[in-house]
């Protein structure tokens, strides 16, 4: 197996069979691959991980994902929504930090109301940076007029996870109704790349009914979209949630760790000069789970900016590390851990994707 694995590596192009194979390959064979994406990552990236000061705006959602402990259904949390006063104290600290990128990111809504807000946050921060902080937005599916505001108001980048590329597993995830499809979530991840935003998306690991082919087919999703950035991680399950009843069922932990692992590296090799998130799921199951993600082709890392007081009504999934430390702390936590994982952090560097920059020089823009 480890020539075949050799051999496959050598490729340029990487098939459904062979991503089969660089998947279940048993742990000592996996660390060619590794080898290759920390060499990659290298060439095509550099060896810099560049910060995304994270704001959770609020815990509000329209939507009812099966997987999701802020779902619309779970009312055991009490709901929140940053002040104007937080949002822009949270990026004046990161502008003052030289972190030179903030990620939004809150639950669904579509309402006029939130539009509006989003709108308005965006304008300030570009006025109170003077457009030095770029700002990627994770705020789910809206209207091609909605996501024409928003950049027009500041935003560069946006952050769509598909988190799974398969429209038969996607039903299963979620409610079958006329909030949930998957064929409009493609459609708003054309839009954002129509109208001109770095496009990134993403999707979990080891999750209900999944399989290996499943993953190999979300490999493939990321190379055929052509992303720009892309954030996944290890499913963590959460008790509040109704896939929770399959917990007996799922990878062990420190599987689903190792499989998320292997899709960060195969996809660096795939694509070598996007952006890829070391995700704080990896941290949940590994103590040093961001660090082995850097080494293996992660370049960026999300310090968290949200007041430590609305953070436990914003778990996602259970077992979320660093919930009560303070934005200085966690900087302070992620300089060390990257230094650990053999980089250095880019500070006052946007950090951009390389592939978004090619692909647009590509195009004479």
């Amino acid at each position: 197996m480890t020539e075949n694995i050799k051999e496959i590596l050598n490729k340029d192009f990487f098939s459904k069979e062979d991503l089969i194979t660089l998947l279940s390959c048993e742990d000592g064979e996996s660390r060619k691959i590794f080898e290759l994406a920390a060499a990659t990552k290298k060439k095509y990236v550099g060896k810099k991980v560049y910060f995304r000061g994270l704001i959770e705006y609020s815990n509000y959602c329209s939507k009812n994902c099966l997987y999701c402990g802020i779902r619309a259904g779970n009312s055991r949390y009490v709901r929140y929504q940053m002040t104007d006063e937080e949002v822009l104290e949270a990026a004046i600290y990161a502008y003052q930090n030289r972190f030179a990128s903030i990620v939004i990111q809150s639950g669904e809504r579509n309402d006029k109301k939130f539009i509006s807000e989003i709108e308005r946050l965006l304008i300030e921060i570009h006025q109170l940076s003077d457009g030095k902080l770029h700002i990627t937005l994770s705020l789910g599916e809206q209207s091609e007029d909605t996501y024409r505001r928003w950049i027009a108001a500041g935003a560069q980048r946006y952050l769509l996870r598909i988190e799974v590329s398969d429209p038969e597993l996607y039903t299963k995830l979620h409610p079958n109704d006329r909030h949930h499809n998957y064929y409009d979530r493609l459609e708003a991840l054309k839009t954002l790349r129509k109208i001109g935003y770095q496009v990134g998306t993403g999707v979990m690991i080891g999750l209900p009914f999944q399989t290996i082919d499943n993953l190999a087919d979300d490999l493939i999703f990321f190379r055929d979209f052509d992303v720009d950035m892309v954030g996944m991680g290890p499913y963590i399950e959460h008790e509040d949630t109704p896939l929770f009843q399959y917990k007996d069922t799922l990878l062990p932990l420190n599987e689903r760790f190792r499989l998320s692992l292997k899709m960060v590296a195969i996809l660096r090799i795939m694509m070598k000069d996007i952006n890829i998130a070391a995700t704080t799921a990896m941290q949940t199951i590994d103590p040093q789970g961001r660090e082995k993600a850097m080494m293996v082709g992660a370049n960026v890392i999300m310090p968290n900016l949200t007041p430590v007081k609305y953070r436990q009504n914003y778990l996602l999934y259970e077992n979320k590390p660093c919930l009560d430390e303070e934005a200085e702390e966690c900087k302070s936590c992620l300089e060390v851990r990257i230094a650990m994982a053999g980089d250095e952090i880019g500070y006052g560097e946007w950090g951009d994707s390389r592939h978004f920059e090619n692909r647009n020089e590509g195009k004479g823009e």
